[in-house]
């Protein structure tokens, strides 16, 4: 069985070989502080797929703003340095070279008249460098690659925080609203264009978007903002990738997640990624609960990976049925932190090819 056929297989709860063996990645930190990445010079989680032997499931990148802003620093102290960052957003960050979530000081959209210049300036849909090089996918993808392939649906309102920030979104959805909804609007029709421009020409077998509009107690946005403002773009998207065969469509959304389950199927995003255990929840409870419409990659807690080796033994047992049950691949549920310690993620992975049949 092919790495494509398996990833296929087991989104669809079909029987398969072996679970699909794919892993999320590492902070920066981990390349070096941990010896088997240090001392075998992998750097980033390109290569560390390569090197732990990760069945491959690349996507195609949509453009989102182009031109980006030209990143640059405005000031610094001994500790930390204030920038203006490629989004446009002005931005407090440590020195130290820690991984860290910068302290956002200023939106890059304040107002409407903000929006309407930076929608010229950057969001053209018809500038020429958004149109899709399809020789050069098919060369590095062809129709009968032994690999899945994904298209990337982008952002609907994950990026529109962004730019306006969690607070600047809060107010914008009550003192802007229909610039917030032109927003999401743009987001979409960038994302058509490309499905447009791609769907015909290359066979996906995914599809593959992010929004982070969650955190541990919920959505950062209101259930009727998504429900009448973002699913009526998630079915757009969700017509045409079913019109061209692409069933499985995953969004990577951090927290908790539960409660916007229903308007993510609603909109047929069926497939959540990557499922973080200490806002969502063990992920069998969710499986159970949705059925047979619900996807979940992810959901090894990385709290647990931390601990002891009998408490990630533990957690793998309790994940076993799912994972035999189909519509789930395990990994853990974010960028793996340094605090593991290195020998007990080896141990992770090897428990995981002993109990899911995984390659080594």
């Amino acid at each position: 069985m092919t790495d494509r056929e398996r990833f296929r297989r087991q989104l669809h709860r079909q029987p398969v070989d072996r679970c699909f063996n794919m892993e999320f990645g590492y902070w920066d930190d981990n390349f070096q502080e941990w010896p088997f990445f240090r001392d075998n010079g992998i750097t980033n989680n390109a290569d560390a797929d390569v090197f732990l032997n990760f069945d491959p499931a690349p996507f195609i990148e949509a453009r989102w703003m182009h031109p980006l802003f030209t990143e640059e620093e405005v000031s610094r102290t001994a500790t930390t340095r204030i920038l203006r960052n490629s989004e446009g957003l002005l931005a407090e960050e440590p020195i130290t070279g820690h991984s860290s979530i910068p302290h956002y000081i200023e939106p890059t959209i304040k107002t409407p008249a903000d929006w309407a210049r930076v929608k010229a300036e950057r969001f053209d849909r018809q500038h020429p460098d958004r149109k899709p090089d399809i020789a050069a996918i098919l060369r590095a993808h062809p129709a009968d690659r032994t690999w899945p392939l994904g298209i990337n649906t982008g952002s609907m309102i994950g990026k529109v925080r962004n730019l306006l920030t969690v607070e600047g979104l809060a107010y914008a959805t009550y003192d802007y609203p229909e610039m917030v909804e032109d927003m999401v609007e743009t987001n979409c029709l960038l994302i058509e264009d490309f499905l447009d421009a791609l769907l015909p020409h290359v066979p996906f077998d995914f599809a593959a978007g992010w929004e982070d509009i969650c955190y541990n107690a919920g959505p950062l946005v209101s259930i009727g903002f998504f429900r009448d403002i973002v699913v009526p773009r998630y079915q757009r998207i969700s017509k045409k990738l079913r019109a061209h065969g692409v069933d499985i469509w995953w969004i990577d959304c951090d927290g908790d997640v539960r409660p916007l389950i229903p308007l993510f199927l609603q909109g047929g995003v069926n497939t959540m990624f990557p499922w973080e255990v200490n806002g969502s929840g063990h992920p069998g409870e969710s499986l159970d609960k949705w059925g047979p419409e619900l996807r979940i990659m992810g959901g090894v807690d990385k709290m647990v990976l931390g601990r002891s080796r009998e408490d990630i033994r533990r957690l793998l047992e309790s994940l076993a049925p799912w994972v035999e049950r189909g519509g789930f691949i395990p990994f853990c549920d974010h960028r793996c932190p340094p605090n593991v310690n290195p020998e007990d993620y080896l141990y992770y992975l090897d428990l995981k090819e002993k109990m899911f049949g995984l390659k080594g």
